[in-house]
């Protein structure tokens, strides 16, 4: 059964950071956080880069959409200025930089991949070739794109996959066996305590997300989380990390 550090550091702590930054991954391993979530999207030209949206406007100083415009042209644009001016000028990093500076900081990776519509299929084959081709770390994979979950899963049956959902589906065993998926990630604000007892009843490692206050994560530690998704880490002492 696979291990989760409790604090994930969501978006790489976007609170504390410009999202989906190296910067963000710097402070998190900092404060003693041994874990982060990023989203990884494709460019134009099929490069898998950390970003959220699936336009470049609230977190770039950039216009446009991500898959129409090619690496080198996003790169172009500030994604850090817009957090706050100490961060600037810093262009959106690309996932083979922010899995580098996992292995310099030894954090933890949950790689949510983040499909623009359309490009399920590709960026779930782009982001496990690549782990494949250069990862032997630990982590996870998660995905609200049931396809790019699954084609993921293809390219690279091995690596550990997060069901990845807002609401507990009524079909939650079954969409686990049909990913093969390990662990299921969940929002907290809708999570019952006859819901997390049923998790824990199946024996199923669960993460809620996003927990920006200390009791709430206590409460769900609680009810039995192995981990929660936080824009605060800096909330926990490194010992609750």
């Amino acid at each position: 059964m696979i291990a989760y550090p409790h604090i994930i550091a969501h978006r790489c702590g976007g609170a504390l950071a410009p999202e989906n930054s190296l910067a963000g991954l710097t402070i998190a391993a900092r404060l003693g956080c041994r874990a982060v979530e990023f989203d990884v999207m494709l460019s134009a030209d099929g490069v898998p880069l950390l970003i959220h949206d699936e336009t470049l406007e609230r977190t770039t100083t950039g216009r446009g959409r991500v898959a129409e415009m090619t690496l080198a042209e996003i790169r172009r644009f500030d994604a850090g200025g817009l957090h706050h001016p100490a961060f600037a000028v810093a262009p959106a990093p690309t996932f083979s930089e922010a899995m580098a500076e996992c292995r310099r900081l030894s954090l933890w990776p949950n790689i949510e991949i983040k499909p623009a519509t359309g490009h399920d299929e590709s960026t779930g084959e782009t982001v496990a070739r690549w782990l494949g081709e250069h990862w032997n770390g630990t982590g996870v994979i998660s995905s609200f794109s049931e396809k790019s979950a699954l084609a993921a899963r293809r390219v690279l049956p091995q690596f550990p996959q997060a069901l990845l959902v807002e609401q507990l589906p009524d079909d939650w065993q079954a969409q686990l066996e049909r990913r093969g998926a390990i662990a299921l990630h969940l929002a907290a604000e809708y999570l019952t305590p006859r819901q997390a007892a049923a998790l824990n009843d199946a024996g199923v490692i669960w993460a809620a997300y996003t927990v920006n206050d200390h009791a709430t994560g206590a409460r769900l530690f609680g009810l039995g989380a192995s981990a929660v998704f936080t824009d605060r880490p800096d909330l926990w002492s490194p010992a609750e990390m």
